[in-house]
C-alpha cells in the first residue's frame, strides 16, 4: 500500500490495522499468484475493501456464521470475517488462492476456515448468511447458493449495472424477497439482499 487509507465509516482503527495487514499480505502475494488484476493494485482498498465492507450494515442483527462462495482474494467474505468477528466458511476451489486465504486468515486472527473444494462438491452446513461477489450472473449464482441459505437466512450479493436484467432472468425460475441497496463504490451497482429463496 503506497498510503495508509482512512478509518472506514463503522470500523474501529484495529480492525482497520488488520485490514491493511490483509491488505499488504495480498499485494505481496499478488507478485506470485493472481489474486487481483494488476491494474487494481494502486485502488484495492476503494475497489475491492471498501466494496467489501459496505455489506456490513446489511447483515441481519444476531447472524453468527457466513458461507462465501467462490472466494478468491477474500472479497466479500474474509473482508467481513475480520470487521464483523462471524465466523466465515470460505470455499474456494482454486488451491493456490485457498492457500492465500489460510495464510490471510490467520495473520489477521479472522474466524475463517477455508474449504479447497468447487462449491457443487462443498458439504458445508446452511448458514443465516451467504455471500458472493463477481461469481456468476444472478440465476446461476442461485443455483449454486440456495442450498447453504439456512431457514431465516439472508444472501448478500453486489451486483453491476446489468442487475435489473440479472433480476429478470433470475425471476423467471426463482421465487424470492428482494431488497436492492445502492452501491456505495460503484454508480451503476447495487447490493442485492435475498431472502425466502424457492425455485419457482
Amino acid at each position: 500500500m503506497k498510503h495508509r487509507p482512512g478509518v472506514s465509516a463503522g470500523v474501529s482503527r484495529e480492525t482497520t490495522d488488520r485490514l491493511v495487514g490483509y491488505s499488504e499480505l495480498l499485494l505481496n502475494w499478488n507478485q506470485r499468484i493472481n489474486l487481483v488484476g494488476r491494474s487494481d493494485e494502486a485502488s484495492l482498498w476503494a475497489r475491492h475493501i471498501e466494496d467489501s465492507l459496505q455489506l456490513v450494515p446489511l447483515i441481519p442483527p444476531g447472524t453468527d456464521r457466513g458461507i462465501d462462495l467462490g472466494s478468491g482474494a477474500g472479497f466479500p467474505g474474509l473482508v467481513l470475517a475480520i470487521a464483523t468477528g462471524i465466523r466465515f466458511d470460505l470455499v474456494e476451489a482454486d488451491h493456490r488462492k485457498a492457500a492465500f486465504l489460510r495464510e490471510a486468515a490467520r495473520e489477521a486472527g479472522a474466524p475463517a476456515k477455508v474449504h479447497a473444494v468447487r462449491i457443487e462438491g462443498a458439504d458445508i452446513a446452511p448458514a443465516g448468511l451467504v455471500t458472493a461477489r463477481a461469481l456468476a450472473p444472478l440465476p446461476e449464482l442461485l443455483s449454486l447458493a440456495h442450498r447453504f441459505v439456512a431457514p431465516g437466512g439472508v444472501a448478500l450479493f453486489p451486483k453491476g449495472a446489468a442487475v435489473e436484467q440479472e433480476l429478470t432472468a433470475a425471476r423467471a425460475e426463482w421465487n424470492m424477497r428482494v431488497e436492492r441497496f445502492p452501491s456505495r463504490t460503484h454508480p451503476d451497482g447495487a447490493i442485492l439482499r435475498l431472502s425466502e429463496v424457492q425455485r419457482a
